[in-house]
């Protein structure tokens, strides 16, 4: 429903909630502990006048979850009511309120099945809405300030915290408690935002939205796939049991660039075989996966992540695999996206 407006001559905005620690509360003021999605969007509304000022905002409240629970049929609602609000000509951009612990995941979900050319922001906070100093209201301020800019326009879905505004591609959570915690891994900040005043910079390289081959989203189901933390003396154990109850794809967060040991690496050509298709990622946080380097990937029929981490490997590879099961099918979307 509308929030109240200063202006019909604002742009519209629809607002699309999830929950998260943006609209988390604390069990006592001050006290250590929140959970998560405890006030309504409207709530959050109300708590930032100033927004009436940007924006006329429609509320729909699409989940009340911490993102700890977000899970593929809540992906699958969140693309549909996205896509839906980005079709409606009268609607200028699109804000996501949505915990930090997946944010990026979804963030980047949306990247590759929503349609449009249109503003896609998505938003949280590191800190409860009844924490001392809580930094929700300035980053949801900062949101809508970001989708009603027109230069927002065409360059994918955005995530907005911290004064900051990165691509969801490139986003990743660095820090499990500072409101500083978003960082760009590879290729740096899509922009700044200062108390609603945007200021952007290069665009994203990749395809994205209007030019992926994803969206708008389809409603093939999406394959599992699991992910494999490797470390020092790893066996095949986990490797084996993932292909057995059934994942259709594996994505190793290997060590260093993209490794894994022997008996590992043994298993996932196994795996591989049977047609699983397995993605070497990489634990670090930053970096290249290539193919060919310590692997032998042509041989062995992996797929290398390129820049993607283990969870937006994840994200493309289930997305992937409804298109296609040859890894160098595969190999060619992880450089293109």
């Amino acid at each position: 429903m509308p929030a109240p407006s200063g202006s019909p001559l604002l742009p519209r905005i629809r607002l699309l909630a999830t929950g998260g620690t943006i609209a988390g509360a604390q069990p006592s003021a001050g006290g250590p502990g929140y959970k998560a999605a405890v006030f309504s969007a409207e709530a959050l509304i109300a708590a930032v006048p100033q927004l009436t000022d940007r924006a006329e905002i429609e509320i729909e409240q699409v989940a009340a979850i911490g993102s700890q629970d977000m899970d593929t049929a809540t992906w699958r609602k969140l693309a549909q009511r996205t896509q839906a609000a980005v079709d409606d000509p009268r609607i200028s951009g699109v804000v996501v309120t949505h915990g930090t612990d997946t944010l990026e995941e979804t963030a980047f979900f949306l990247n590759l099945v929503v349609r449009t050319g249109k503003p896609v922001v998505l938003v949280g906070a590191m800190r409860p809405a009844t924490a001392i100093s809580a930094d929700g209201p300035m980053n949801l301020y900062n949101a809508v300030a970001v989708a009603t800019h027109p230069d927002s326009a065409d360059r994918g879905v955005l995530v907005v915290a911290n004064d900051e505004v990165h691509f969801a591609r490139e986003v990743a959570k660095t820090n499990t408690t500072q409101v500083g915690t978003f960082r760009a891994t590879h290729r740096g900040l899509a922009g700044i935002v200062n108390s609603g005043r945007l200021h952007l910079y290069a665009p994203p390289v990749r395809r994205h939205t209007a030019a992926s081959e994803f969206a708008p989203l389809a409603p093939a189901p999406l394959p599992r796939v699991d992910i494999v933390y490797a470390y020092a003396g790893m066996g095949r154990e986990l490797l084996d049991a993932a292909v057995q109850t059934g994942a259709g794809g594996l994505v190793i967060a290997g060590v260093g660039e993209g490794n894994l040991g022997a008996e590992a690496v043994q298993a996932a050509a196994a795996a591989a075989r049977k047609g699983v298709a397995v993605v070497r990622s990489s634990r670090t946080g930053g970096g290249v996966v290539e193919r060919n380097i310590e692997v032998d990937d042509d041989g062995l029929g992996f797929i290398a992540a390129d820049e993607l981490n283990p969870q937006k490997s994840r994200v493309l590879l289930m997305l992937g695999l409804t298109r296609s099961r040859d890894p160098l099918e595969l190999q060619a979307m992880f450089l293109s996206y």
